[in-house]
């Protein structure tokens, strides 16, 4: 699995999850710092990476496009520091890997992982 860390997400993350074996990059070491939501997720969808970021607007975005991808994982836990970041979506992806490699739309808070199989919207889901 790949990830793009989305800005608001520590950099450090990136590295740790990179030496964790996961393929990770960050917005901000790969020309996207200042892009916008659709950049991002073209980018995303392009280079079949999931989007990790603490933003409602790619949710938003993909329900609205009826898109099938890329997956989004929307953290809403402030604060989190690069080790416990790349502990949790250790965990996320874990739990929810088969449906973010399929297409999906993941959600986190505290205590819970929701998650929404992509184009939302579909009678599917």
């Amino acid at each position: 699995m790949k990830l793009l860390l989305d800005q608001g997400l520590p950099r450090s993350a990136g590295k740790l999850l990179c030496a964790a074996g996961i393929d990770t990059v960050h917005t901000g070491d790969c020309g996207l710092a200042s892009a916008n939501d659709e950049k991002i997720l073209a980018t995303a969808r392009s280079d079949k990476r999931i989007v990790v970021t603490l933003d409602a607007d790619f949710h938003e975005i993909l329900a609205l496009d009826q898109s099938a991808g890329p997956s989004v994982i929307r953290i809403r836990i402030e604060g989190l520091r690069g080790p416990a970041l790349t502990n949790l979506l250790q965990v996320i992806l874990n739990k929810c890997g088969a449906d973010l490699e399929s297409g999906a739309a993941v959600t986190v808070t505290e205590g819970q992982i929701r998650l929404r199989r992509l184009p939302i919207g579909d009678k599917g889901n």
